[in-house]
C-alpha cells in the first residue's frame, strides 16, 4: 500500500479540519474527491509532512512518515500546488533549480517534453507564459526531483476547458512514460473518473466512501 491514514484528526487555528479520517491509497493513480472545504488539500499535505496530524498516523509504504527526514520525504513525495508558484526567470532556470536540490543535473528539454512543453520553453520567462503553461512548468520542475509520488492539488482549477483537457492529457501520458504514483485532489467527480483508478470521497473532514473511480462516481 502506498499510503495508509489511520484515525487522523487535524485542527487549524483552533478549528477542526479532519475528524478521525481513515483511508488507504494504493500505488498507481488515486484521487481525493469532495466539495470545497471538505479537507481534501489538508489530507494531501499530510502525505509529505507539510502538516502533521494532531492525532493518528500516516504511513508511507508501511513506515510512519514522521520517521523520515522531512526534506528527503518531500523530494520523494513531491507536491504540485493548486496555483503556479514559479521562481523569477526562465522556465529552464526553475527546472534546474529543483534538480540541484536533489543533487542532479537535469535534461531540461526531456523534462519539459514529459510535462507537455517543447524545448523552446526552457528560455522563456516563466512569468510571461499562460497559466496552463505555468502549470506544466511546475510539473516539469517537480519531475526534476525524480520523485516516486506526485501530489497534485486541483491542477486544473484555474484553467479554462481547453487548458484543462490539455493538462489531463499530459497527466495521462505521464503515467505511461514515467513509473510514478499520483495522488490527485479535485472537486470534480468526472475528473476523478478520468484520471484515477482509486478514489476516496471526503466530506466534512471524514472519508465517507472509497473504491474504484468508476464505481464510486456512479454511486
Amino acid at each position: 500500500m502506498l499510503f495508509e491514514l489511520d484515525d487522523i484528526t487535524l485542527t487549524r487555528a483552533g478549528a477542526p479540519v479532519l475528524h478521525g479520517l481513515t483511508a488507504t491509497l494504493p500505488e498507481g493513480a488515486s484521487c481525493l474527491v469532495g466539495p470545497s472545504g471538505s479537507g481534501k488539500s489538508s489530507v494531501l499535505r499530510l502525505l509529505n509532512r507539510l502538516v502533521d496530524p494532531d492525532r493518528g498516523t500516516v504511513l508511507y509504504r508501511g513506515a510512519d512518515v514522521r520517521d523520515r527526514d522531512v526534506l528527503e520525504l518531500r523530494r520523494e513525495v513531491c507536491l504540485v500546488p493548486q496555483l503556479p508558484a514559479l521562481l523569477p526567470g526562465s522556465v529552464g532556470k526553475n527546472v534546474r533549480y529543483a534538480a540541484r536540490l536533489a543533487g542532479r543535473e537535469p535534461d531540461v528539454e526531456h523534462l519539459l517534453d514529459i510535462a507537455g512543453l517543447d524545448g523552446s520553453y526552457a528560455d522563456r520567462d516563466a512569468a510571461r507564459i499562460s497559466v496552463g503553461e505555468q502549470q506544466r512548468a511546475m510539473l516539469a520542475r517537480a519531475l526534476a526531483l525524480e520523485p516516486r509520488v506526485l501530489l497534485l492539488d486541483e491542477p486544473t482549477s484555474a484553467l479554462d476547458e481547453g487548458a484543462t483537457g490539455a493538462i489531463e492529457e499530459t497527466l495521462g501520458e505521464l503515467r505511461e512514460r514515467v513509473r510514478i504514483s499520483i495522488v490527485l485532489v479535485t472537486h470534480d467527480p468526472a475528473q476523478a473518473r478520468r484520471l484515477s483508478d482509486h478514489t476516496v470521497r471526503i466530506e466534512a473532514g471524514r472519508a465517507v466512501a472509497s473504491g474504484s473511480a468508476p464505481e464510486l462516481v456512479t454511486r
